[in-house]
């Protein structure tokens, strides 16, 4: 070992060179072929490791280990090899100058601390995209534990560094930051939100990936597409992307459509506005008009016949309309339009259906029209609102009705 490490100086002193200098160019010399062997150890290592990782994770069932190759894990861990090598080669680089030793030590560790920061970073990385593939844990916000992990890590890690370089014990360090609590808690004060509030969404699971959000007061309408410890990315239907703070889901309103989802429809809740003055009683003429008209034609026979009985019965004067039982225009168009959603192919006939009346407003009388759609998806629910809505205005005339329009310059106003 001695001839190793003045071998180059022994040379130069042959040439009759100074020893100061000697030992200078003795010590570059070996600094050089030392950089030289690290950096073939570190070819070389990390050729070995990642061939053998890959032939490994080909010949396995599971991807977890081919995600740990394409997270570069087995890349990372092979500059170990070439850190150990130089812990055991710098004291005899550097025998003859040992004043650089705290300096070389100090690097030395700082580089181990990083490297292995980096190693585990790729294996969180990779657990997170493991965990993704799972069914049953895709939908959970996974980044943001991992990132909670990693804030962690770094923070150990570059409390370590900073100990080491200003030459204080670790748990010196810790006791020493323990002081300024107060300001570092300012500081991540959004990441302790989000990290409690990643927590608790993940609990009560009241949002997962691929969620269906709406949440006005930032924008976002549309899928959950991320859940990290900061954000939580939204890609609305305009195929934009709006991030929202984690914390606001537990601080601020926001809708979730998982439940419509995952029912058997989506609800079609909408009126349409009748004029009130169009709204009357119906006289004989004009209900056995109304008899032809198919989906309720038996409908009307019967009520007539109830209400000719309950007349005869009490004796009603039918001279005048109002006395007695009468069918109205709008009761028999509400009949129609129950019995016409109950036939129509695209309504889920197991869930509610109903056409009602709400109160009357000054621009009229809302009948609303309240089912569920077969069919959720957006465009598919949208066409078959406006079919039956379509149909809906179309027939209010046939009942002599009106829908309500505000009044313009450019229409007779009677």
């Amino acid at each position: 070992m001695e001839g190793i490490r003045h071998f180059f100086y022994d040379y130069f002193l042959s040439f009759g060179i100074s020893e100061v200098v000697a030992k200078y160019l003795n010590v570059v010399c070996l600094v050089i072929i030392s950089a030289i062997l690290l950096f073939i150890a570190d070819r070389i290592t990390r050729r070995i490791i990642i061939r053998f990782s890959e032939t490994f994770s080909e010949k396995t069932k599971t991807n977890f280990d081919d995600l740990l190759v394409s997270n570069r894990a087995p890349r990372r861990i092979a500059h170990l090899v070439p850190l150990i090598l130089t812990i055991k080669l710098f004291p005899l680089v550097f025998y003859d100058f040992p004043q650089f030793e705290t300096y070389i030590i100090m690097v030395i560790k700082v580089y181990g601390i990083i490297l292995t920061i980096w190693i585990i970073r790729s294996v969180l990385k990779t657990f997170e995209s493991y965990f993704k593939t799972l069914p049953r844990l895709k939908d959970k916000p996974i980044d943001s534990y991992i990132q909670v992990a990693m804030l962690f890590i770094w923070t150990i890690g570059i409390a370590s560094i900073l100990a080491i370089i200003i030459n204080l014990s670790f748990i010196k360090f810790f006791t020493t930051l323990g002081a300024a609590s107060a300001i570092l808690l300012l500081i991540f004060k959004d990441t302790i939100l989000g990290f409690v509030a990643s927590i608790q969404v993940a609990i009560n699971d009241s949002v997962r990936i691929g969620d269906w959000i709406t949440m006005e007061k930032y924008g976002a309408d549309g899928s959950v597409i991320e859940i990290n410890l900061s954000t939580v990315q939204v890609q609305n239907f305009d195929m934009t992307i709006t991030n929202i703070p984690t914390y606001a889901l537990i601080s601020d309103a926001y809708k979730n459509w998982r439940g419509m989802q995952s029912s058997g429809g989506r609800r079609i809740k909408r009126s349409i506005l009748l004029r009130a003055k169009s709204i009357k009683y119906l006289n004989a003429e004009e209900i056995e008009k109304l008899k032809g008209i198919q989906l309720i034609s038996n409908y009307i026979s019967s009520k007539q016949s109830d209400i000719l009985n309950f007349n005869t019965e009490h004796n009603a004067d039918k001279s005048v309309l109002i006395n007695g039982r009468n069918l109205t225009n709008v009761g028999v168009f509400r009949k129609y339009m129950q019995t016409y959603i109950e036939n129509h192919s695209a309504v889920n006939k197991d869930m509610t259906i109903m056409v009602r009346q709400l109160s009357p407003t000054p621009e009229g009388l809302p009948l609303e029209i309240y089912c569920f759609s077969s069919d959720k998806r957006w465009e598919n629910y949208e066409y078959v609102m406006a079919d039956i809505f379509d149909h809906a205005l179309a027939a209010v005339s046939y009942f002599d009705l009106e829908v309500f329009e505000y009044p313009t310059k450019f229409m007779d106003v009677k």
